[in-house]
């Protein structure tokens, strides 16, 4: 059913507020970011040189942040495919009938209410190379203790498993309210045909759920490539050798440490448009799938 305004203009009043917020708190900073990325800038702030595209051409021929690009695909696509399938497994489980249900459901929510650094603190509470909990533990079961925070493949797994961690309640949350809404009706039919538990789940269950897989996928994406900062920042600072060093991290390298303002700036634009392109990119792909009811 559609609906009509009968002054043409009321729409647009209505809207005006939105477009403050979207002008003053996105396009107006994204806009001096990409102006402050056209300039080589004093590290004190003294003064600007225009140097056109300078900062991005340095970019793309630098192997830190090369290699950092690389560091966060990794980073991002194993948090995103990990964690959804973590938490519908999960919800799965939690959607049945079971005697103190919502004690299970609150547990495993908290850690979403975590900030990323409390999440990182914890982790290196565990994974501390002298003395780490789990490191003590798979000394005695494996008879050594893997060097869990100063390798960068065991690194990189690590702040994977954290950052999956931190946003699990999220996740589970979604998919849990949308598994309540799926049609028993449908499930009964389905039963009724010969489909067992793993073809219903299947051919009713996931397609039903695939809106809410939709959007969970973009909103874990830009957790990944944004969010995980504060979690890196405690556990491995972006070592060992770089090898957790996410292009957040290293944009706040260049920024606050490095103080190259023009260079940072660049690298800020290109993550910006990064993640931009990369939603545009699954909503012309993966929304295509995406079944409404």
């Amino acid at each position: 059913m559609q609906s009509y305004f009968k002054n043409k203009w009321l729409p647009y009043i209505l809207l005006i507020p939105t477009f403050i917020v979207l002008i003053v708190f996105l396009f107006y900073p994204a806009f001096e970011t990409f102006r402050l990325s056209l300039y080589k800038v004093h590290p004190f702030g003294i003064r600007k040189i225009f140097a056109g595209f300078y900062n991005f051409k340095k970019l793309f021929t630098s192997a830190d942040y090369l290699h950092s690009f690389s560091v966060s695909f990794i980073f991002s696509v194993a948090v995103v495919v990990v964690g959804l399938f973590v938490a519908l497994m999960i919800a799965l489980l939690l959607n049945q009938k079971l005697k103190g249900q919502l004690i299970y459901r609150s547990f495993l929510i908290w850690p979403y209410a975590l900030s990323p650094a409390i999440a990182g603190a914890i982790f290196r509470f565990l994974f501390n190379p002298a003395n780490g909990y789990l490191g003590y533990f798979s000394s005695l079961i494996v008879g050594f203790e893997p060097p869990w925070l100063t390798n960068s493949t065991l690194a990189l797994v690590v702040i994977t498993a954290a950052a999956t961690w931190k946003n699990l309640g999220y996740n589970i949350i979604f998919y849990l309210a949308g598994l309540q809404n799926v049609q028993k009706e449908a499930l009964e039919a389905a039963s009724i045909d010969g489909a067992g538990p793993v073809k219903r789940f299947s051919i009713v269950t996931f397609p039903l759920l695939s809106p809410i897989t939709f959007f969970l996928l973009i909103m874990n994406l830009i957790y990944s490539y944004f969010a995980s900062f504060g979690l890196i920042d405690v556990l491995t600072e972006g070592g060992p050798a770089n090898g957790t060093n996410i292009l957040i991290y290293q944009l706040y390298r260049d920024f606050f440490i490095n103080s190259k303002t023009g260079y940072a700036a660049a690298e800020s634009f290109i993550l910006f448009t990064l993640v931009v392109l990369l939603t545009l990119i699954q909503f012309k792909t993966t929304g295509k799938k995406v079944h409404y009811q």
